[in-house]
């Protein structure tokens, strides 16, 4: 086996370095709740991936079906990230629909701006006291 065959990095470091997560610590626990899976398997965050790997992470309403083409330990630049893993052309489909989606739904919203203002309360009020008459 050459050296480079022989390197491996911890499932927690390498989702941290490819930007899947913020802190190393959310992907452990991301990892340790289920929502990475390692070759169809469930992964501990202490365990090891190598080029090659299937990896499906969900996280939120997405889910990323990606193969692993290089390691880092280290977090750079989000275009080197992206030359970590390589993305399924069905899964890149499936994650922009649902975007695509959700963003439909917050934008049919009615009540997207959050709590009436003072004068809209006042209105409000106004309104159901004219309707009790």
């Amino acid at each position: 086996m050459s050296a480079s065959e022989l390197i491996r990095v911890r499932i927690d470091k390498w989702l941290w370095a490819a930007r899947f997560f913020k802190t190393r610590s959310l992907a452990a626990i991301a990892v340790d709740g289920g929502k990475v899976q390692v070759n169809a398997e469930r992964a501990k965050p202490a365990k090891l991936v190598k080029p090659g790997d299937q990896l499906s992470i969900r996280s939120g309403p997405y889910l990323w079906d990606i193969t692993v083409v290089a390691l880092s330990e280290r977090r750079g630049p989000a275009a080197d990230a992206a030359k970590l893993y390589s993305e399924s052309a069905d899964s890149r489909r499936i994650r922009e629909e649902t975007h695509a989606i959700m963003k439909n739904e917050r934008r049919d919203d009615p009540f997207s701006g959050g709590r009436p203002t003072k004068r809209a309360r006042r209105q409000i009020v106004k309104f159901l006291r004219q309707q009790d008459r």
